[in-house]
């Protein structure tokens, strides 16, 4: 047999042979333990609902869902350690208005960008602000504490959590569009806040429904007005601070949930499958809206991606009214 022939067969007999053989499976995602990270403390109402989550994730994707808290700077810390992770599904982040919107504005020097640092991966729901005062203030709607405080300007202030806190801008962009002058008192924390509320030191704060209903509920301070688009589903009965006169304002603390940029497509697809799985679960959404969350319109990642540009722009505005910038 001539040469040439032979090294043709030979060719064609070992192309049929590659054809033949099976194609490489493809890597399973995930196989082994997925990190999730809540840049808050444990204990808070963040760390309760990524610690329910993570238990429905964990049957969603057959593997343990950890959640690992990485506290610190506003939830700086965390949302630093998971832009820096390897990209590749296993580490995503638990997420909320503080490092995915209003910190690329209040902190000096941030070294992650929330709109350029992160792949989206799921809006989550939002918490609902509510303006709440003492009931010896005398007021019962958000024109009367306008009114009240228009005839006695800079003599009613608002608690906060601290400089910076949606509870501490939420009285900032009351102030600029209603007109008012509330004097801001910053506290450590929602607890100190909310205590001293109760015990009559401070006139009002704005402060999560999850915090505030009890207290609503028990007549220990007087709700005005919920400081969302729309009303609460949690509480249905008190009128948002748009419909008594401010047009536009709308305060919510909002979760959602990111991966390190370029983690590749298909697995973020994965990881977004799995948290609707588990948010459609009845054990997760008679949770939530017990807690008064409120579930997100669309949880497509690119709908996350968008809010978040859009959040980072509306909070750069009211932080810089605020005066307030972090180290």
């Amino acid at each position: 047999m001539p040469i040439l022939k032979r090294s043709l067969l030979g060719l064609f007999a070992a192309a049929a042979l590659v054809a033949a053989a099976p194609a490489p499976a493809q890597e399973k995602f995930p196989d082994r333990p997925v990190t999730f990270v809540v840049p808050f403390p444990p204990g808070g109402p963040t760390d309760a609902m990524a610690r329910l989550l993570a238990t429905e994730l964990t049957r969603e994707l057959g593997q343990s869902v950890i959640v690992d808290n990485r506290a610190g700077a506003g939830g700086n810390i965390g949302a630093d350690a998971v832009a820096r992770a390897k990209p590749d599904g296993y580490t995503i982040m638990f997420g909320t208005s503080g490092p995915l919107a209003i910190n690329q504005s209040l902190y000096k020097g941030l070294k992650y960008d929330p709109r350029t640092s992160f792949e989206p991966v799921i809006y989550v729901g939002y918490l609902p602000n509510v303006l709440v005062v003492r009931p010896s203030l005398g007021v019962a709607s958000v024109q009367a504490l306008i009114a009240k405080d228009k005839q006695e300007p800079g003599k009613l202030n608002y608690a906060s959590s601290g400089n910076g806190a949606s509870s501490h801008l939420a009285g900032v962009m009351f102030n600029e569009m209603a007109g008012t002058k509330l004097i801001h008192v910053p506290y450590k924390g929602t607890g100190p806040a909310l205590n001293d509320l109760l015990a009559g030191q401070v006139d009002m704060t704005f402060t999560d429904i999850l915090t505030a209903m009890p207290y609503i509920q028990s007549g220990k301070v007087k709700a005005l007005g919920m400081a969302t688009a729309k009303r609460s589903s949690a509480m249905p009965d008190i009128p948002t601070i748009a419909e008594q006169g401010l047009k536009g304002y709308d305060v919510s603390v909002f979760f959602g949930v990111v991966a390190p940029k370029s983690t590749p497509p298909d697995r973020i697809k994965v990881l977004n499958q799995a948290f609707v799985q588990a948010l459609a679960t009845d054990k997760v959404k008679q949770s939530f809206a017990k807690q008064g969350l409120e579930t997100a319109p669309d949880h497509s990642p690119a709908y996350l991606g968008q809010f978040i540009r859009q959040e980072v722009d509306a909070w750069a505005k009211v932080v810089k009214q605020s005066g307030v910038q972090l180290d």
